[in-house]
């Protein structure tokens, strides 16, 4: 049986799963579906057309599933959907996605979005992302899994960033970031790979060696940055450097922050 506050506003229609939890003066749009062991804190605002999977939790002072901050978007009926186990800190802001980006914003399993995150329209983000206290995503950007993004850093429109990587804090991201890769500094440069994220994830010296190795090449080698990946691609024997390469390869509407 659900829990919900007496000061909390359930508009007709949502759908409300046993075992979810809402606490005080929480507002749940019309259309919004909340899985089983959801926990709604106090002063919640979760509208739109929004789906939140099992036990995510969020804070107070969030507000989950208001319109885009897009000139462009005129009332159009989009999606965000919120996948299970998530932790959504105080004052998090998270948008639907929009007509012309695809309709649809997510966010995976196992994601923790500090205070004051920002993920704005038609942003997919994987599983298991670590957004640190005022991280800002612009519209469109990809996030893949096992990504960490420190304080107060802010990516641009349609950038992608790669499994595994991990941006500095206060860093402005502007192009493609490859997976494993390290980005820090205010230009957002790219320094390196996630060494310590790929140790704690278990990788064994042989994969961490090959993703030197890798780096290295895509650093020094000639030619540009796609012909390096291209004869990486050709060449690799290690999944690691094989999903950098093909990462770098597929389609993009960012240039690619190239290593240092």
């Amino acid at each position: 049986m659900a829990r919900i506050h007496p000061t909390a506003v359930i508009e007709d229609g949502a759908e409300i799963a046993a075992g979810v939890s809402i606490g005080p003066f929480s507002v749940i749009g019309a259309k919004v579906s909340l899985a089983e062991g959801v926990e709604i804190k106090s002063h919640v605002v979760v509208t739109g057309n929004t789906s939140i999977g099992p036990d995510t939790v969020i804070f107070s002072f969030s507000v989950v599933g208001e319109i885009p901050q897009d000139l462009k978007y005129h009332g159009e009926d989009t999606r965000l959907e919120i996948g299970a186990r998530n932790r959504i800190r105080e004052h998090v802001t998270i948008n639907p996605g929009t007509e012309g980006g695809g309709g649809i914003t997510s966010i995976g399993d196992d994601c923790l979005l500090m205070a004051g995150v920002h993920v704005a329209h038609d942003c997919r983000v994987g599983n298991r992302v670590i957004l640190v206290n005022n991280v800002g995503l612009a519209g469109h950007v990809q996030v893949d899994d096992d990504v960490i993004i420190g304080g107060i850093s802010g990516v641009h429109q349609w950038v992608r960033i790669g499994k595994g990587a991990i941006i500095g804090g206060l860093s402005k991201v502007e192009k493609d970031v490859i997976p494993y890769g390290m980005v820090q500094g205010k230009a957002g440069s790219l320094v390196g790979l996630n060494l310590i994220g790929l140790k704690r994830r278990g990788l064994d010296r042989t994969d961490i060696n090959a993703l030197r190795e890798a780096y290295v090449r895509l650093a020094n080698e000639g030619g540009t940055f796609r012909e390096r990946a291209e004869a990486l691609s050709q060449e690799a024997a290690n999944e690691y450097v094989s999903a950098i390469a093909a990462f770098i390869l597929s389609d993009s509407d960012r240039s690619f922050l190239t290593p240092e």
